[in-house]
């Protein structure tokens, strides 16, 4: 059964469209663990839209399962992971106009540049994953650049618009988590995921963990974070 972390970004954006105090996504970090949640992520964007610094170094000395910190390749954010030491990293692509990360990293194009940037990362302890497309290029470069995870993108799969598109799609992930196992990669995904599309991907053996954010905190509004944490750990297990 794959592990669930819960991605608490989206308490933070409530939290910003006053710019007050309230919600508290460290305060959630705490409630999900609490409900069952085997890990916590955050996602410090360089613009700052919903997590904030102060967000991550609390998350730091609260969370007690695992914090897996999303970021982009950037100077500023590898400092930040050095300072903080997050449970893991998870390069993620990022543009400033996107509502939420569009798709994966490119890592066949870079393979080098992505490998200069994680070794500093991976030298003080901190596993490196990344965050990409399920395309066998990609995840076959994520092992050159050196890598210990993947985290493959199932946003298409969970945009899909029929069920011939939605097995193509599946059958895509399912290929790149058996590429990437193969390969001694550690597996996760994540992107899209909710109480309705979750089922199939847990169903891939490969895939260790199962990184979910909007669709529990959309629940969570209606029904409170520990009630939609143990809802899909349910769904999981079931």
């Amino acid at each position: 059964m794959p592990r669930l972390s819960v991605n608490i970004d989206h308490i933070a954006t409530i939290r910003q469209a006053r710019r007050g105090d309230e919600p508290d996504p460290v305060a959630a970090a705490v409630l999900a663990e609490l409900a069952g949640a085997d890990g916590i992520i955050v996602h410090l964007r360089e613009d700052r839209r919903h997590i904030q610094d102060r967000d991550l170094r609390l998350a730091r000395q609260v969370v007690r399962t695992k914090l897996n910190l999303e970021m982009a390749a950037t100077d500023e954010m590898q400092r930040i992971a050095l300072d903080v030491k997050p449970d893991i990293v998870t390069l993620v692509p990022e543009k400033r106009e996107e509502l939420t990360t569009e798709g994966g990293l490119e890592v066949f194009a870079r393979v080098e540049a992505v490998k200069k940037f994680v070794g500093p990362i991976q030298d003080a302890g901190i596993p490196a994953s990344l965050f990409v497309d399920p395309d066998k290029q990609q995840i076959s470069a994520a092992k050159k650049a050196g890598a210990l995870w993947v985290e493959i993108h199932t946003g298409a799969y969970a945009n899909a618009k029929n069920e011939q598109e939605r097995n193509k799609e599946y059958g895509k992930i399912v290929e790149s988590a058996q590429l990437a196992a193969s390969l001694g990669l550690r597996v996760g995904a994540g992107h899209g995921l909710n109480y309705v599309n979750v089922k199939a991907i847990v169903r891939i053996r490969e895939v260790e963990e199962l990184n979910i954010g909007h669709s529990i905190i959309s629940r969570a509004s209606l029904v409170g974070i520990g009630r939609a944490v143990r809802d899909m750990i349910e769904l999981i297990k079931t």
